[in-house]
């Protein structure tokens, strides 16, 4: 029974290292990991601005801009001839 209670306790150093090791392991994986996610917000408040305020503004001096029809469009930039940009409304 001596024995078998000598290889327990070395064992047991054993995972107790390896316990030390993955949680060293994931201290340094939670710091990556909250960096990266700032990245994210950041791009995604960098987006919202975007989208948002600034679409406003230049939709707001665009206001008093008439619209052309989509065949007018097709005659002024040909570029558009596939209709991709174009919405299918008009």
């Amino acid at each position: 029974m001596g024995f078998r209670t000598l290889a327990i306790e070395k064992r047991s150093g054993e995972v107790w290292q390896l316990l030390s090791a993955v949680k060293t392991a994931f201290g340094d994986f939670t710091g990556l990991l909250q960096r990266a996610q700032n990245n994210i917000q950041t791009g995604l408040n960098q987006l919202d601005d975007l989208a948002g305020k600034r679409t406003r503004a230049i939709e707001k001096r665009l206001k008093g801009v008439d619209t052309l029809s989509n065949e007018e469009v097709k005659q002024i930039l040909p570029e558009l001839m596939n209709g991709e940009m174009l919405s299918d409304e008009e």
